[in-house]
């Protein structure tokens, strides 16, 4: 009779009581809790990293953009090179004066 007594403590039912040790209960959460910490924390860093470098891809594009299309004049030039190209056309067009008054003066020289 005992054992039929002891088979039906056993069976799991709606009103069967399980104890469990405060302190395991505190170690489980306190794991559990540092598991999902790093996962999440893994995961932050992984989609960081990724984010990273698709900027770097990106950039790296546009710089090879840039290397083939600024030699080209493709893609403008600096406000300082507008300006030194205004200066040299002012100086070609003044030394351009300078050498047709020089070759009129060796003109009459001659006569």
């Amino acid at each position: 009779m005992k054992d039929a007594e002891n088979k039906e403590n056993k069976v799991l039912g709606n009103n069967t009581n399980i104890g469990i040790n405060l302190r395991w209960l505190i170690q489980i959460v306190v794991v559990s809790s540092m598991a999902v910490w790093g996962y999440f924390s893994i995961t932050s860093q992984i989609t960081h990293l990724e984010i990273s470098i698709m900027r770097m891809e990106q950039e790296q594009a546009l710089n090879s953009e840039f290397r083939i299309k600024w030699p080209r004049g493709e893609m403008g030039s600096l406000p300082d090179d507008a300006e030194q190209n205004l200066r040299l056309n002012h100086i070609e067009r003044r030394l351009e004066k300078i050498e047709d008054w020089v070759d009129e003066l060796r003109i009459e020289n001659k006569h």
